[in-house]
């Protein structure tokens, strides 16, 4: 494991999951509602605590559109949603990159003649213009825009590639980690489409505290460009699997640094409990997906 590797371990990580990595599956049951193990409790009390507010999925309508069934699972939260061909975002000013961005993977959206050598990033015109990233704020920085919703998830419709272009839909990442783990992270979505009918995948950017010299907790992030792009510490993915046979629905949460990782180290290793980036992230997603199924499998290692 890398030095870079190692010293994220010792700081991040030691402040995200207190003793380490979850090391079980669970049942989640009412998890939504307050039930929890006493492992989970211990990991949650290391965790800062963001206030959230429950939220309603039928509170909002989603658009008509390749994006409509994306939501069947609820919302994440409702702010500034925008509804894409391919995916549903919801975008935050401050930061001018997206908080979350929501898209369902199954067989038919990942097989098509969509090419990205016909997409180019560009602005998002419905954002204000103090408000949104360009390219210009990119260029020279040191980081991609890495893609929140994958190009490659949706090669159903050259829009619905298109549409995943738009920089609303991308953030400061680094190259290592975007061309090399993170990819390996996106082909292994795409992959779980053959074990499963249908793969939700929920993407966002995270602003994790780290404690330093004076052993107090302090959150911190580079921004780049004249708009001030917030480049997130973390990034997280969750995953919501529904199972072929309709039996059940599979969690699973990820946490990456937005730094170099050694390929070597397995993704498994950055599973995470859901509730570490329900508490990060100010989201929910346990209450809206116990609305729709009553067999839930949190999947915290492989």
């Amino acid at each position: 494991m890398t030095g870079t590797m190692t010293r994220w371990i010792r700081t991040g990580v030691k402040l995200l999951l207190g003793a380490g990595f979850g090391a079980s599956v669970c049942r989640v049951g009412r998890l939504g509602g307050g039930e929890q193990d006493n492992e989970g409790a211990g990991l949650l009390s290391r965790v800062p605590v963001v206030p959230v507010s429950k939220v309603q999925a039928s509170e909002l309508t989603v658009i008509p559109g390749g994006s409509g069934a994306v939501m069947k699972y609820g919302f994440p939260s409702l702010s500034n949603i925008k509804t894409r061909e391919s995916y549903v975002t919801s975008y935050d000013p401050r930061t001018r990159t997206a908080s979350w961005v929501l898209e369902k993977l199954n067989h038919v959206s990942l097989n098509g003649t969509s090419n990205r050598k016909y997409c180019e990033f560009r602005e998002d015109d419905s954002i204000h213009p103090f408000h949104r990233s360009t390219n210009d704020d990119y260029r020279g920085s040191g980081f991609d825009r890495g893609h929140l919703a994958a190009a490659a998830n949706h090669k159903w419709s050259q829009k619905a590639m298109d549409d995943t272009f738009y920089l609303s839909n991308v953030a400061p990442q680094n190259p290592n980690l975007n061309q090399n783990t993170w990819n390996n992270l996106e082909k292994m979505c795409r992959s779980l489409t053959k074990r499963y009918l249908n793969v939700y995948v929920c993407t966002g950017p995270l602003y994790l505290p780290r404690q330093e010299d004076d052993g107090k907790l302090y959150v911190r992030y580079q921004v780049i460009g004249q708009n001030h792009i917030a480049v997130p510490t973390h990034f997280f993915k969750v995953l919501i699997l529904e199972q072929v046979d309709g039996m059940g629905v599979e969690l699973r949460s990820y946490v990456l640094p937005n730094e170099p990782v050694d390929e070597k180290v397995p993704l498994e290793r950055f599973l995470v409990p859901i509730e570490i980036i329900e508490r990060a992230s100010g989201l929910l997603f346990v209450p809206n997906i116990m609305k729709r199924t009553s067999s839930l499998k949190a999947i915290t290692e492989k």
